[in-house]
């Protein structure tokens, strides 16, 4: 049973991005298909004027309704990247679905058009394209999957890597149509980075941003008061109501495998650390202590290893039961 706050939390962080439902009017392309798989492109609507574009792989020999892992990409990648693990992912009996994030792949609009529009967002855009929209597609996509026939939709695990391992345990947390949930390298704190002057790892993923921020307000550096207001503007509430360990542990008492490493600047680990206590006491709570995974990649920085990957899969086989 979920807590007042974390109630609130969950509500207030759906009514922020909340936004016009429209219909998914999706469309379906076969592909060339490779090794027993066949593979889609497919496109639906989001929102208005917004149309998401993504792969679905899945076996030839698939029958009946199956379950379904979505991967989100990183900061500056795409659809694309993740398709060697959707092949996996498909050749493990599971539909395998990635999508291209706001203004990344097919929805760029020109060169260095993500940092372009958070840019816009800090000049007050009204848009959430730092991790919050992308959780308002990810929703969307789920009620598009959801209508398919081959689709089990007791059955979606979602995964992510960097940027989509945030916009993963966002997405687990607020929606409990997501079964699963893995995010890789994603978990943090943003508070903790804050409170510890250890955000220059975050911040420089959309380093053009904030050197226009910089340039714009006239000051000689960034500074940690200028990267709060930052998030005020662009992504309010991520060092509080929405920071990790409030948001991670509402997803119990679903299955939840947090993989992130010793070495991150991204991700510093004190700040991983507090959301796997929060998320410890939470599945505690829930009984669900088994449900539970955690890997810290030892010696490693902001990457994604071969066998962190492998046992990724192995536990959505596992849990979603392919």
């Amino acid at each position: 049973m979920l807590t007042a706050h974390a109630a609130d939390s969950r509500q207030d962080f759906l009514k922020l991005i909340d936004r016009p439902r429209v219909a998914p009017d999706a469309t379906l392309e076969e592909l060339p298909g490779t090794n027993g798989l066949v593979m889609y492109h497919f496109t639906f609507a989001s929102e208005s004027g917004q149309r998401v574009p993504g792969f679905l792989l899945k076996s030839a020999a698939t029958k009946g309704r199956r379950p379904v892992v979505i991967a989100l990409h990183g900061t500056g990648g795409s659809k694309s990247n993740m398709l060697p693990m959707c092949r996996e992912l498909a050749a493990r009996g599971f539909i395998a679905v990635a999508i291209d994030g706001r203004y990344h792949g097919e929805r760029s609009t020109g060169k260095g058009s993500y940092e372009a529009a958070i840019l816009s967002a800090w000049h007050g855009s009204g848009e959430h394209p730092f991790f919050y929209d992308s959780v308002w597609d990810v929703m969307r996509l789920v009620d598009y999957l959801q209508t398919r026939e081959d689709v089990d939709p007791a059955r979606i695990g979602l995964t992510g890597i960097s940027k989509g391992g945030i916009e993963t345990y966002l997405t687990a947390a607020v929606d409990p149509r997501i079964a699963a949930a893995a995010p890789f390298i994603g978990v943090e704190s943003f508070r903790w980075a804050l409170d510890h002057n250890d955000w220059k790892g975050r911040t420089g993923t959309i380093q053009k941003t904030f050197d226009a921020i910089v340039k714009e307000s006239g000051a000689t550096n960034l500074d940690t008061a200028m990267v709060q207001k930052f998030y005020d503007r662009v992504t309010p509430g991520i060092y509080g109501e929405f920071d990790g360990p409030a948001m991670v542990p509402l997803i119990a008492p679903r299955p939840l495998f947090v993989i992130n490493s010793d070495s991150d600047p991204h991700c510093p680990l004190p700040g991983v650390n507090e959301c796997i206590e929060a998320a410890r006491k939470a599945y505690h709570d829930a009984n669900a202590e088994d449900h539970l995974s955690v890997r810290i990649q030892e010696h490693t920085g902001h990457k994604v290893n071969p066998d962190s990957e492998r046992a990724m899969i192995d536990w959505f086989v596992k849990n979603l039961k392919p």
